[in-house]
């Protein structure tokens, strides 16, 4: 399995002309996606960024990374592996289906983080194929933190192929959210997801959506960041979460959390709880 490495996170970017590049483009090659594997050996924590990141997303401050930074940090190389040759699907409009976390123990603020990333192979899905983009975090040579996130490439689907889903939770809302306009670009600017459909009216409508919408991953770390203020989070855990119906900007939507021990299931509906946006369950290790 071939193997590139960087001395520094690659530039947004390149990376973005790269990905409108892989996507216009027309395949002339026989699908490779767990060939390629990316390796950032070296990745130092900016603690501005970490600042801005954590103010965006509601985490309190603290000697450890938020969960969920270290995905911020390893998005540069899913962009450069989706944008890749080898990479048999277009990326902009690949949907996110579900994200997992595990953590091993807390990452300290002021590591250096070596970071791995590549593909898993693809898998059929009711809607068309699946894949994951696996990454892991290592501190002093030793795995802490992975990361699993999963994507659809719509296409006709395998009828018969099984939607692996977390079952749908009735949750009483604990918070309610008045999430702005502007969410889907204060959040671009920590995460250095600028994906049109989070930015703009204007942008979402290109992609079919009546206007933007929040970044799956904003809704995670922020449901992450309710949690950790109601009760506190475990040392090592795994938290997955899937994402549902779009977020449309501006909303109003209700958060609920339920700890079963050190377990919790959360979720995030629509104003009157008659649609899900993410549903979350969290499980210590």
């Amino acid at each position: 399995m071939p193997t590139r490495r960087y001395d520094d996170s690659p530039g947004f970017g390149s990376l973005y002309a790269r990905t409108v590049k892989a996507t216009l483009r027309k395949a002339e090659y026989e699908p490779d996606i767990d060939g390629l594997t990316l390796e950032l050996p070296r990745a130092a924590v900016d603690q501005d960024h970490l600042a801005a990141y954590r103010e965006v997303t509601g985490f309190s401050a603290g000697p450890a990374l938020p969960v969920t930074y270290p995905h911020v940090l390893a998005f540069p190389l899913h962009l450069d592996l989706m944008s890749d040759p080898s990479f048999p699907y277009k990326p902009m409009g690949i949907v996110h289906l579900s994200n997992t976390i595990t953590q091993l123990k807390p990452l300290p603020m002021h590591a250096e983080l070596a970071i791995n990333v590549h593909s898993s192979p693809e898998r059929p899905h009711p809607k068309g194929t699946v894949f994951d983009i696996l990454s892991s975090v290592s501190v002093d040579d030793e795995v802490v933190w992975t990361d699993s996130t999963t994507l659809l490439s719509r296409s006709t689907g395998t009828p018969s192929a099984h939607a692996d889903l977390l079952p749908d939770l009735a949750l009483e809302p604990t918070a309610v959210w008045d999430l702005h306009g502007n969410l889907g670009r204060r959040y671009a600017a920590a995460s250095g997801d600028r994906n049109p459909i989070h930015l703009f009216k204007l942008t979402a409508q290109a992609f079919g959506f009546p206007r933007q919408i929040a970044h799956g991953m904003w809704a995670k770390a922020a449901a992450l960041a309710s949690v950790q203020r109601a009760g506190g989070l475990p040392d090592a855990y795994t938290v997955r979460v899937d994402f549902r119906k779009p977020l449309l900007l501006p909303s109003q939507v209700n958060f609920g959390q339920l700890r079963k021990g050190a377990a919790v299931d959360f979720a995030l509906y629509n104003k009157d709880r008659s649609l899900p946006h993410l549903i979350g369950q969290l499980q210590p290790r």
